[in-house]
């Protein structure tokens, strides 16, 4: 830990990016809690709402491919700008409008995050830049604490949130008025990545091959690799999209009637329990390997996923969902540490954005179909049900594809 904190100091850009990582991450939990409750009190249905976060997830799929894909030639600070600049527009644009169409827009063009989750082109130039800033064997471990700040930011953003909305409300304000006080934060949060990604060093660019290497969504020699490994997390991200942690609050409420507040102190311990799961994982990779630390991991996980909806208390199903959450992210740092172990240095950017992309379209396409499932009394619990069988799909086929498939730290040894 403390050369960790040693190798943070030899460079401003790595607590940059980190700090980036908390703001942004801050902001998404933030919103996650009350979007679907803003959205509900703007008069969309639950399957309007499900239709929204669709396209809110397809644009995004669609503007970090473009943005990606080219980031390593492009230049990663101007990405990071860029999606800076379109998170801020996405914050005002819910704000200034109710008409259904115009918010399409808004989620289309903008970045905007309801699941509490990374979106946008972020996390991809962010990571090809902390691989290229640190060696092999510490990039788990760089990837671990990148998660584990993340999930804490999550959880206070999501505490909060609900909190923050939950206590304007009580002093006389509507609960639209408290949303958009919300939305309103989020945008400022826009800004300040902004300012941030401005001071970033030409360490985190990466000297590019010669233009005429023939290249395909910005990848040349592990093409092949990164398309198989972002069919499977396409699998596993439209598995994850069935039950997004905004959905996952609403079934909360619609189950129980629990308020947002409760909702918020629930996904902070939530995502507290999961950042901690992040920094468990990197022990365990240098034990059994990265592929079978996101399998083994991942099953029991999923499992639990399962259960959830089954409990017939709160105090149950939130144990379980806290239990779930302890084990949930072991598969997260490992995941990201693989992709960018497998690929060059200058497919990086490329590699994580097409795999993001991936696991975007795939997380796309389910929560219209969580919408309609919840729009059913009796197929309340069918999200959670699907979601957890399709991702032990996900691990099994992933375990048979790269078991053999070593990173070079795992050569070494």
């Amino acid at each position: 830990m403390d050369c960790f904190f040693y190798e943070m100091k030899t460079t401003s850009d790595i607590p940059i990016l980190f700090a980036t990582r908390i703001i942004r991450l801050f902001c998404y939990g933030f919103l996650s809690v009350i979007l679907a409750f803003y959205l509900a009190e703007s008069g969309l249905s639950v399957a309007r709402i499900g239709l929204l976060f669709t396209a809110t997830l397809i644009g995004d799929a669609a503007i970090s491919l473009w943005l990606t894909t080219s980031a390593d030639r492009w230049g990663r600070r101007k990405t990071l700008i860029t999606g800076a600049l379109l998170m801020m527009g996405a914050g005002l644009g819910f704000i200034l409008t109710r008409n259904y169409i115009l918010l399409i827009i808004a989620a289309v063009i903008g970045v905007i995050s309801p699941s509490g989750n990374e979106i946008g082109p972020f996390l991809s130039v962010e990571q090809a830049s902390l691989s290229q800033l640190v060696p092999d064997e510490k990039r788990t471990g760089y990837f671990a604490w990148y998660n584990l700040v993340g999930s804490f930011a999550t959880a206070t953003g999501a505490l909060l949130g609900g909190r923050l909305a939950q206590s304007l409300q009580s002093i006389g304000w509507t609960a639209f008025e408290s949303y958009r006080v919300v939305l309103l934060g989020y945008a400022v949060g826009g800004l300040i990545l902004l300012i941030l990604f401005l001071t970033l060093s030409r360490k985190v660019e990466v000297a590019v091959r010669p233009e005429a290497t023939k290249r395909a969504l910005g990848l040349h020699r592990s093409r092949k690799v990164v398309l198989k490994l972002s069919s499977l997390f396409a699998l596993d991200a439209f598995a994850g999209g069935l039950i997004v942690q905004s959905m996952f609050a609403y079934w909360f409420h619609v189950s129980f009637g629990v308020k947002e507040g409760t909702i918020g102190i629930i996904f902070f311990w939530a995502n507290i329990l999961a950042g901690i799961s992040a920094l468990l994982a990197v022990g365990i990779a240098k034990r059994i390997g990265l592929i079978n630390t996101m399998v083994f991991t991942h099953i029991p996980s999923n499992i639990l996923l399962m259960l959830v909806p089954w409990m017939p208390t709160l105090p149950l199903a939130v144990a379980v969902l806290l239990l779930r959450f302890s084990i949930s992210q072991m598969d997260v740092p490992t995941r990201q540490s693989y992709t960018m172990a497998v690929v060059d240095p200058d497919e990086r950017s490329a590699a994580s954005g097409v795999t993001s992309i991936a696991r975007s379209v795939g997380a796309a396409l389910s929560p219209i179909l969580t919408g309609l499932f919840f729009g059913i009394p009796a197929l309340l619990s069918a999200p959670f049900v699907l979601s957890g069988s399709l991702k032990i799909v996900y691990d099994l086929l992933l375990f048979r594809e790269f078991r053999l498939v070593k990173p070079p730290e795992e050569k070494q040894n």
